[in-house]
């Protein structure tokens, strides 16, 4: 192959992954001196234009757009941008960082040079051509494999199927009555969505938890911003590692901002379930525990507004009195059938998230479910990092608030691994390190 940049193939540094983690990182190594490269499967910060639905915004404050050497530039700090924006100023980070990088190209498989032996070296195999580096970062993101049940092969042909990361908006959806599966963040945007352009929802519902949007005459972020809750690292959240595998609580930006109350859909016309678990071939199966989703939800909404109650108290602050949420709607009785055509359902879309694809990393650190193994991205593999997987180090890990950090972290490290190959053998810098 004819290789970029002078006809390189070898790097100190190859980053797999050209979003804002794989730059970021890109910036940090630039400011260092660190010859690297970048290398993109689609085009850089591709995943914001094309996996995002045309009403999307942030649900996290403007202000919490900091990456390296490029914060928010608007004049709306407490607003949240529209994807039109979002990906304007992602396209102004990317012109900021110039960062050495080769887009369209596939990594295929990451390994320790087979060819040569050299267990110093790492082998990148793209499907144009082979590279080596003395360190790569996975900074491809968690999200790969869009989730879609065995279940969704049973539905009849006339029923049109989408997953989150297919749907635009509701014109693009047949005629007819819309079931949306799971109630994430995506999948409660999407229902509100489709709902406010006047069409017939049936959401099921999962366990997934909702925060306020406001609180006490701020922006709840706000208050857990004070709270130092965005800086707890992963090692003192409660559930640990657990937390990785939560579901992100759901409310939205839009308009403004403001809560997204499940039971107020209800209230308004929208159909509500419990999980669903299956097709018949006529009725779509679902469990009986809607009122338990819709409980566990608001038992965290109160939960996270009786901490900040509990902060204003502790230091001081005035703010407007305390409020507990009570239900403005109650399901009458759990109904755990859905008659496809008695509904006049015409399509589905799946909104029950991604899992994450590693397979081409060939080395052992991952565990039973195929995750990876680390502590804020450095792994037991010397030379191999991850970057912006969610709650990798904070709760801003994988989003636009917290990646920087993490990329100056890993930067680091990988300076103290250089330093130790050089030194033949562990530094303290570098043992300090895996020990954190």
């Amino acid at each position: 192959m004819s290789y970029p940049f002078g006809g390189r193939s070898h790097y100190s540094v190859i980053i797999v992954g050209g979003g804002q983690a794989g730059l970021s990182l890109s910036h940090c190594l630039q400011q260092r001196g660190v010859d690297h490269l970048v290398i993109e499967k689609r085009s850089l910060v591709h995943s914001w234009r094309t996996q995002r639905w045309d009403s999307f915004c942030l649900v996290t404050p403007n202000w919490q757009c900091q990456l390296p050497g490029w914060g928010y530039l608007g004049d709306d700090p407490h607003g949240f941008m529209v994807k039109e924006q979002i990906n304007e100023w992602l396209a102004g980070f990317v012109a900021h960082v110039k960062a050495p990088a080769i887009e369209g190209v596939t990594v295929e498989r990451v390994s320790r040079n087979p060819a040569t032996g050299e267990r110093e070296r790492f082998s990148v195999q793209t499907d144009a051509g082979t590279y080596t580096a003395d360190q790569v970062v996975v900074a491809s993101g968690g999200y790969h494999r869009p989730i879609v049940p065995r279940l969704a092969e049973k539905l009849p042909p006339h029923v049109a199927q989408y997953h989150s990361a297919q749907y635009r908006n509701a014109a693009q959806l047949p005629e007819g009555a819309v079931l949306v599966v799971g109630c994430g963040q995506s999948g409660a945007q999407i229902a509100e969505d489709l709902h406010l352009a006047g069409r017939k929802v049936h959401l099921a519902t999962g366990n997934a938890p909702r925060c306020a949007r406001f609180y006490r005459g701020r922006e709840v972020v706000d208050w857990l911003a004070d709270m130092k809750y965005y800086d707890m690292p992963v090692t003192e959240h409660p559930l640990r590692e657990g937390v990785r595998d939560n579901t992100n609580h759901y409310v939205t930006g839009r308009d403004g901002g403001r809560d997204i109350d499940l039971r107020r859909f209800a209230q308004e016309g929208m159909e509500l379930y419990g999980l669903l678990s299956g097709f018949d071939g006529r009725s779509f199966e679902l469990q009986p525990n809607l009122r338990d989703n819709l409980d566990s939800a608001d038992a965290t909404y109160n939960r996270i507004n009786a901490s900040i109650d509990k902060f204003i108290a502790t230091q001081g602050i005035e703010a407007p009195p305390p409020s507990v949420y009570t239900p403005v709607w109650e399901p009458a009785e759990e109904r755990t059938r859905l008659d496809l055509a008695a509904a006049g359902i015409t399509s589905v879309v799946w909104c029950i998230g991604f899992s994450p694809d590693f397979e081409w990393v060939d080395a052992p650190v991952f565990n039973g479910r195929g995750a990876p193994v680390h502590r804020r991205g450095v792994t037991n593999e010397p030379g191999l990092y991850f970057l912006g997987l969610p709650w990798l180090h904070t709760w801003g890990s994988g989003r636009f608030s917290g990646v920087a950090r993490d990329a100056e972290f890993l930067t680091q490290a990988i300076l103290q691994r250089s330093d130790e190959k050089r030194a033949g053998g562990v530094t303290a810098a570098v043992a300090e390190l895996r020990a954190a």
